[in-house]
């Protein structure tokens, strides 16, 4: 059976004329019929509103030697490839400068972090040293509280540059394309923003 003919049957099937299919697909009566005369073939997103329409896979449709009753659609196990993405050049920019603004915070995070027990060894050795009038214990205290306060700090630029970068994370997980020159755009920016980052993680 033919594209043509199962159109007409599934048609018939749901008890639909001419007209009421055309209608839910969104063309002209006379779309309808060419196609069902064989004289016309319907668009790849009409052949999909039918198969959703009339419960088969596009496979039974578009495949001559196949049966309904083989391909049954069901919804929970088949679905349809969503239209990927698209980039713009305004997409690509704030992509870059959130990664350029995002290096910096991490290696200010990460400064943090390794500077963070300075004051406790300074203090602790200060006061072994009998240098200022201050207890070992107390001097480890003042130390932790400040090694503490740093640690935390760094979590929470660590944290917030996670949340900054959330929305952004599809371009790193998911297919998408792109508009015209954004591609070379990129590519001119890469090597000054590899630069940019080594730098930065040197400096962290």
């Amino acid at each position: 059976m033919i594209l043509a003919d199962k159109i007409t049957e599934e048609r018939k099937k749901n008890g639909w004329s001419q007209e009421e299919l055309a209608n839910q697909l969104g063309v002209s009566r006379q779309a309808v019929s060419k196609w069902e005369s064989a004289g016309a073939v319907p668009d790849l997103q009409r052949i999909l509103q039918m198969s959703e329409l009339f419960g088969v896979s596009t496979d039974y449709l578009l495949k001559d030697e196949m049966k309904a009753e083989n391909i049954t659609y069901h919804e929970s196990t088949e679905s349809y490839a969503e239209p990927l993405k698209k980039v713009t050049m305004e997409n690509a920019n704030e992509f870059l400068d959130m990664k350029r603004n995002g290096s910096k915070v991490v290696a200010n995070a990460t400064s943090m972090c390794i500077l963070s027990p300075i004051l406790l060894i300074v203090l602790v050795t200060m006061a072994e040293d009998s240098v200022f009038h201050v207890s070992e214990s107390l001097a480890t205290v003042f130390g932790c509280v400040f090694l503490l306060g740093m640690v935390a700090a760094a979590v929470f630029l660590f944290i917030t540059y996670g949340m900054s970068e959330s929305h952004m994370e599809h371009f790193e997980k998911e297919c998408f394309e792109t508009e015209y020159g954004v591609s070379g755009m990129v590519r001119e920016k890469k090597i000054p923003m590899n630069q940019f980052l080594s730098e930065e993680q040197l400096l962290g």
